[in-house]
């Protein structure tokens, strides 16, 4: 009768409070969670309004039974995601029992209407869901495809390098549809044709292989492979991250950039923009580079890097770089013509040019290399918020005549460069700046570097400085006056 009576009192318990006492679930913190995927995607590509389900299995591979304390969708109510948490709809569930050696499921739904404008329905859609157990964070990620594009090479390329090759032939980027690079591309033994209009959209973040975490979202070449940019001044190409929401218009290091491997040749950019990538372009040893009526911005690092490479640049805009704008390291043969380089609001120099590369401590630079440097400016602006815009580097102190360096016509800002390294620049003005205008602070120049509008002020400094020469049309299309053009990549309208 005891036994009975016990038996009824723990029925009653066990319908109150469950059926284990809580002393069995474990607290412990190494208590760890495992998943059926880390990545849960949605592989359907949209080319009508849809929906798509998918699920994910959580486990508990422990003896005991466990609570996770925690499951959110990391965007929550804004998120294109939707959650069924172990039969319960909405996008966070707290104290989630899992018994022992058991799972549970979430099942997630996103509906997708290609035909939203970009910002509305990006081309690569991202959540994660966040799990917290006895204090642990995992997440999953959850990815799907919001508008009708080329993926290329397909939509589960990240952080995988993908060759494009064609035996010596050419590839063109024709399709009237957006390209959205996923992973890196690497042009080898092709040549890789990109006409005018073509919008393409670069996936990036970190990535991870076995040597660790990487940088995705590469448009690279390859020693036998080439990249022909052909724009027009009605129809440029467009390249940029692939995130098209008002918050990241202007945000930088959204993916890699454009990097020409060594020894690459027959390159070619013309009427481009190269946006919101961690550096714009990347010449690399002997490769070689001619561009043509270019914009560069936003980037989280340099707009252009060119080491001992060759680069022949005009009508050039590069502006809103975290980093030196144009750096041209280690010798090459370099042209910049009628060309705007802008470094406001960093404590970084509009351009620095060096004929050696130190692979060790900069300040010891026991281990480097060093090869000759010709570079030109004319009819230039290199200008920006600090008092020394031009940084020369010189190992060899011009004994081999190694550094072959001349700004022509052009509107510079130094200071403190006329009296480096024992006033080697102190008659900068005569002889490696020819009919230069040396601007400061109180300068005018453009028309408002705060709103990132770098044509000519109507009093700019800039006004009717350069020389003429086979470059009649500036960046937007303009004639530039044929006796006194101004400098910089626009001439100013009346």
């Amino acid at each position: 009768m005891r036994f009975s009576l016990l038996f009824a009192f723990c029925a009653l318990l066990a319908l109150h409070f469950g059926c284990s006492p809580i002393d069995d679930f474990d607290t412990s913190s190494g208590i760890t969670l495992e998943f059926s995927v880390d990545t849960l995607r949605f592989d359907t590509v949209f080319t009508q309004v849809g929906s798509a389900t998918r699920s994910i299995k959580v486990y508990n591979r422990n003896d005991s039974p466990i609570r996770i304390s925690n499951i959110q969708l990391g965007d929550g109510g804004g998120s294109f995601f939707r959650l069924n948490i172990d039969g319960i709809p909405g996008d966070q569930a707290s104290e989630v029992e899992v018994w022992a050696n058991d799972s549970i499921y979430i099942f997630a739904e996103v509906t997708i209407d290609p035909d939203q404008p970009l910002s509305v329905s990006p081309f690569v859609i991202e959540d994660k869901i966040f799990f917290e157990t006895n204090g642990n964070m995992q997440e999953v990620t959850l990815e799907a495809w919001g508008q009708n594009a080329n993926y290329f090479p397909s939509r589960f390329n990240k952080g995988v390098t993908v060759g494009l090759g064609c035996q010596g032939g050419n590839v063109v980027w024709d399709d009237p549809k957006p390209y959205v690079i996923y992973g890196i591309i690497a042009i080898d033994d092709c040549l890789l044709t990109i006409p005018a209009g073509t919008r393409i959209y670069v996936h990036g973040g970190v990535a991870m292989d076995d040597n660790g975490a990487f940088n995705d979202g590469w448009l690279a070449t390859q020693e036998s492979g080439s990249i022909h940019i052909l724009g027009t001044q009605e129809d440029p190409v467009i390249i940029q991250g692939d995130r098209l929401e008002e918050v990241f218009l202007d945000e930088p290091g959204q993916w890699t950039g454009i990097y020409l491997g060594r020894g690459s040749k027959n390159n070619i950019i013309e009427h481009a923009t190269i946006r919101n990538s961690i550096f714009g372009v990347y010449v690399d040893s002997t490769a070689a580079l001619s561009m043509q009526n270019v914009e560069i911005y936003n980037t989280s690092s340099s707009g252009i890097i060119g080491f001992s490479s060759t680069i022949e640049a005009s009508n050039v805009l590069v502006y809103n770089n975290d980093f030196t704008s144009v750096q041209l390291l280690l010798g090459g043969n370099y042209s910049f013509n009628y060309c705007t380089i802008a470094s406001y609001g960093v404590d970084a120099s509009a351009a620095t040019l060096t004929n050696f590369f130190c692979y060790d401590d900069p300040v010891f630079c026991t281990v480097r290399e060093q090869r000759p440097l010709t570079a030109t400016f004319e009819n230039s602006i290199l200008f920006g918020s600090r008092s020394d815009e031009l940084q020369l580097g010189d190992i060899t102190d011009n004994q081999l005549g190694w550094f072959n360096v001349s700004f022509d016509n052009c509107v510079v800002r130094v200071d403190d460069l006329l009296e480096q390294e024992d006033g080697r620049y102190f008659n900068f003005f005569n002889e490696q700046c020819q009919n230069c205008i040396n601007g400061d602070r109180q300068s005018i120049l453009f028309v408002d570097t705060g709103e990132d509008d770098y044509r000519l002020d109507s009093l700019s400094i800039a006004d009717g400085l350069a020389q003429p020469n086979a470059i009649t049309i500036d960046l937007e299309g303009v004639e530039r006056d044929p006796m006194m053009p101004d400098a910089g990549c626009f001439e100013r309208v009346e």
